[in-house]
This record gives C-alpha cells, sequence and structure tokens, in this order.
C-alpha cells in the first residue's frame, strides 16, 4: 500500500482541530498524520496533545503562514520516505474515503503530480473547490466556487490547479520543482505551485469521489485585511514567476485592468492601506521573483500551446463586478476585446 503522510497547519483552530483530526484519523487508507502549530495561543496546541498524543506535532512559536508551516510537515514526510504527502485544512472535515480514493488516483499513472478532491462547503450545500483554475486575467479562481450541489462535476478530469486546503502530492513531483513558496504567507500558494507543476510536465487530477467539507475562511476572517493585503501582494507574484513570456502580452494589460479594479475596491471598502500595503512588499520582493522565474522557465517541459489550452480565456465565472468595470472600459478606449 503507497504511504502517505496528512499536513495540517494550525493557528488557534480550537474550534474546529477536534473534528478535523478524527476525520483523518478514521480514513480508510492510513496514513502518517502531521500537525503545524504555528503559534496559537487558544488552546488548540494543549488540545491537541492531551486528546492526540500519537501525533506527530511540529511546534513554531509564531505564525509562519500556510507555506512555511505546511513545508514544515513535507520536509518531515520526505525524511519519512513516504510516497505521498496530503495537505487539510485545520477547519475541514473529511470523508472516510477522502485520502484513500486521492491515493488511487496516482496508481497506474505516473503523469500525475498533484490530486485534489470535491471540496464542499461545511453544510454540504455548496462547493468550495473541484480543482483551480487560472485565467488570461491573471486570476485564479476556484472551478465550482459558491455553486449549489449537483453533479454537474462527477466527472474524473484533468485540471489547472489543486486547492492547498484538501490535495495530495507526490514527493517524488515536490522533490523536482521544489516545495512551497513562503514568501507568500497564505493565498495563491497552491496556484502558484500548481502552475510550476504544469509547466514541469506533470498533471494534476480532479478526484470527484474524494471528497471533504470546508468552513470557508474561518482562518482568514480573524484578522482584518488579512485577504486583502496578501491577494494584493500574491497575484503579480504567480505573472512573473509562472506565466511564459509568449504569453505576458495577453496576461499583464489585462492583470493591470483587474489589478487596479481591486484597489478601487479596497479603497471602496476602507481597507486600502493593506491594498498598498501589499503591492509595497510585492514590488520589493520582485527581483527574487525574477530570479526565481529564470529556474521554472528555463525548466518547462510543456509547450506554450499546451500552457494556452488549460487557461480561461475569460473573467472568472463570478466576477460580476470586475465584469461591468471591464466592459466600461472597454467602451472608454474604445477597445473591442471580449476577453
Amino acid at each position: 500500500m503507497p504511504k502517505a503522510a496528512v499536513v495540517i497547519p494550525n493557528w488557534n483552530g480550537k474550534e474546529s482541530i477536534k473534528a478535523c483530526l478524527d476525520s483523518l484519523l478514521t480514513q480508510v487508507h492510513k496514513a502518517h498524520i502531521i500537525v503545524v502549530d504555528n503559534g496559537s495561543i487558544d488552546g488548540s496546541l494543549e488540545l491537541i496533545r492531551k486528546h492526540y498524543p500519537n501525533i506527530d506535532l511540529i511546534i513554531n512559536h509564531s505564525n509562519l503562514g500556510f507555506a512555511a508551516g505546511v513545508n514544515q510537515g513535507i520536509k518531515k514526510a520526505i525524511e519519512l520516505d513516504l510516497d505521498y504527502v496530503a495537505l487539510f485544512n485545520d477547519d475541514a472535515v473529511a470523508d472516510k474515503n477522502w485520502l484513500g480514493c486521492l491515493v488511487e488516483s496516482f496508481e497506474g499513472n505516473t503523469q500525475v503530480g498533484i490530486a485534489t478532491c470535491k471540496f464542499m462547503t461545511i453544510d454540504k450545500q455548496h462547493f468550495d473547490s473541484t480543482g483551480d483554475q487560472y485565467t488570461i486575467w491573471g486570476l485564479p479562481f476556484p472551478r465550482g466556487r459558491d455553486e449549489i450541489v449537483s453533479n454537474k462535476y462527477d466527472n474524473l478530469t484533468d485540471v489547472f490547479g489543486a486547492s492547498g486546503g484538501a490535495s495530495i502530492y507526490r514527493i517524488k513531483m515536490l522533490k523536482q520543482i521544489g516545495l512551497f513558496d513562503q514568501d507568500f504567507f497564505a493565498y495563491y500558494e497552491d496556484v502558484d505551485i500548481s502552475f510550476r507543476a504544469q509547466l514541469a510536465g506533470w498533471k494534476i487530477k480532479y478526484v470527484p469521489d474524494s471528497i471533504a467539507y470546508h468552513q470557508i475562511g474561518a482562518s482568514s476572517s480573524k484578522i482584518k485585511g488579512f485577504t486583502t493585503y496578501q491577494t494584493m501582494k500574491n497575484l503579480p507574484w504567480i505573472i512573473v514567476k509562472d506565466v511564459p513570456m509568449r504569453l505576458i502580452p495577453t496576461v499583464v494589460p489585462r492583470f493591470k485592468l483587474a489589478y487596479f479594479s481591486f484597489v478601487i475596491s479596497a479603497f471602496q471598502r476602507k481597507q486600502g492601506r493593506y491594498a498598498l500595503k501589499g503591492l509595497i512588499i510585492s514590488l520589493a520582493l520582485m527581483p527574487k521573483k525574477l530570479i526565481q522565474r529564470r529556474s521554472i522557465q528555463k525548466n518547462r517541459k510543456v509547450t506554450l500551446e499546451y500552457i494556452n489550452s488549460i487557461l480561461v480565456h475569460d473573467l472568472p465565472d463570478n466576477a460580476t463586478k470586475l465584469r461591468a468595470f471591464r466592459d466600461r472600459w472597454w467602451r472608454l478606449t474604445g477597445n473591442s476585446k471580449k476577453t
């Protein structure tokens, strides 16, 4: 049986971590459970120590972020010489076959580097993610987000990317392309690693029989302006690192328009200072991202045509306000572009 670990980053997750761990410990496919605690002060660390003494626990004295935290767990899985490492949010609950179905999707298919599940809201009424998509506007989005649960996403299929909240990674692939970019801290680090995997020739599989449930925003809602800051900081880095040069003229002009609209929206929501802080940090680390880009693009194994074929040639499905902003802008500039 293939050997797997499940890494759970925890930050003040006392209200949800018990249900999370109970669901992982009762998986049909058994795994090595690793909790990475990012400086919790709500008693969740003490709860884990008391009720789950056999779980592998990594303790940080401050919040290192999702990316750095899961990297610690991944390194532990590599040390244990395991085949796969799954990531799972501390505010999520897994169906008993969640892990087994993901592991099974790798068997007999050596091209698959990442597999992701049918991720639904905790009330089981709406989809959270059925794989990630990336658009020519430089914007990622979860496939199916907020749609009412139906049989629409019941087919096993390749997708652009995988949500870091409930997906599994082939350790052989991670050794080749590297771990999560810790500068992202949280948000879109999973899009970046998915993009890097695609560039290196790995496939990403959506496995509908693998099911988990997620309390969306349970962690990010604890910090004011967190989502705005991380979004404005991280989104440009995906383009700088991962988008092939010949697609830059297509993506960058659209992204500038989208980014500008996000800044306006942030100020309207009285979060302008978080947006500006994100922009400043993003620009400050841009030289580092350009250096990383050289290595990523140098090792690209797939054609430009393939990358272009897996991108969405439109705005995200739920980007209603941005669509309206785009259409007004196109009219003002006399631009006839449709996407």
